[in-house]
């Protein structure tokens, strides 16, 4: 039996109230104009505005404050394409921990600075000929490390639905309950998380998955029942570039989950350029994703109250521009 076929709200309200000291309370935006491309009334849940820049900062700070105080002492390592290794980095530091971080090669300058910047020790891999998962437990097994990877891990999934929570906290709280919530997805962390919080708060709500068209693992494993494995997809969002779902998070996806979508990385950018003129936010491709279905009309979500996960904004300043410049995709 994995953990996870015992993972439960009650995890994530205990994980809320192990890390509130600890984390931002992320805003959450509406947009007009986003309503009325969308006609339906969005709510963004901007974890772009969290500590280290994502959502990420949530699962690493509830991993790493349940070590015990070996593990606290002999560190942890983890693997990452950047977001997941800085709020680890960053929790890290903040404990007062070791933190190496295992990151591909062509990771976002923006996101190896920032690791780097937080006390990370960053080892290097090719993500298309490497295994980061058996470069990580190598370490973990040669170095006494605990090994908390980016979003197969019970802790960081809890961590994750946290964002959920307080999102769907905010916006019932004077007004009807969500009808969909949009999660973005790459291994599966955060969806897992907040379908589980979204639905014990309101199992009416539908929960929706995201991820790049390019690399639709979970929706093809949503839909044939198990786990399917592919090779590194080919896509902006550098976050959602995974290659399967987890373990852990796959069970509570299939219980909790009523779909996952795709998008493409045209459609990212002009989610991209949207937010960036219209809402005055830098969101990174991955961030997009769950905005992207929304603002598609690919989902009939007319004359429905729609929470979307904006889940970071970590890009560097020249890729950004480059993206939202171009009118095609290198």
């Amino acid at each position: 039996m994995t953990v996870s076929s015992t993972f439960s709200y009650a995890d994530i309200v205990l994980a809320h109230q192990r890390i509130l000291p600890y984390i931002q309370a992320t805003p959450v935006l509406t947009s007009n104009t986003a309503n009325q491309l969308s006609q339906a009334e969005l709510f963004f849940k901007c974890e772009s505005f969290q500590t280290s820049g994502a959502f990420k900062f949530r699962g690493a700070c509830n991993a790493l404050l349940q070590f015990t105080l070996e593990q606290k002492a002999r560190g942890v390592v983890t693997f990452s394409s950047g977001n997941h290794a800085q709020a680890i980095a960053k929790a890290a530091q903040q404990f007062g921990m070791r933190a190496v971080i295992v990151m591909p090669k062509d990771a976002p300058a923006i996101k190896v600075a920032a690791t780097r910047g937080y006390g990370g020790e960053i080892i290097f891999y090719d993500r298309y000929t490497e295994d980061r998962e058996a470069i990580g437990r190598q370490l973990a097994q040669e170095q006494g490390l605990t090994l908390i990877p980016p979003y197969d891990h019970p802790h960081v999934m809890a961590g994750q639905g946290t964002s959920a929570k307080e999102l769907i906290e905010s916006v019932s709280s004077s007004a009807a309950a969500l009808d969909y919530l949009l999660v973005p997805l790459g291994g599966g962390g955060l969806l897992s998380g907040c379908a589980t919080a979204a639905k014990a708060l309101n199992p009416l709500c539908k929960v929706i998955g995201v991820e790049p068209e390019a690399g639709n693992d979970g929706q093809r494993s949503l839909r044939s029942g198990s786990i399917v494995h592919i090779d590194t997809p080919n896509t902006i969002a550098d976050g959602a570039q995974t290659q399967h779902l987890g373990t852990h998070t796959f069970p509570v996806i299939q219980q909790h989950v009523d779909d996952i979508a795709t998008v493409s990385d045209a459609q990212l950018i002009d989610t991209m350029k949207f937010f960036a003129s219209r809402m005055k936010l830098m969101v990174e491709p991955t961030g997009c994703l769950a905005a992207a279905l929304a603002l598609s009309g690919a989902l009939d979500i007319k004359g429905k109250r729609v929470g979307v996960i904006i889940s970071g904004g970590n890009i560097d300043l020249s890729r950004f521009a480059k993206l939202i410049q171009d009118t095609e995709i290198n």
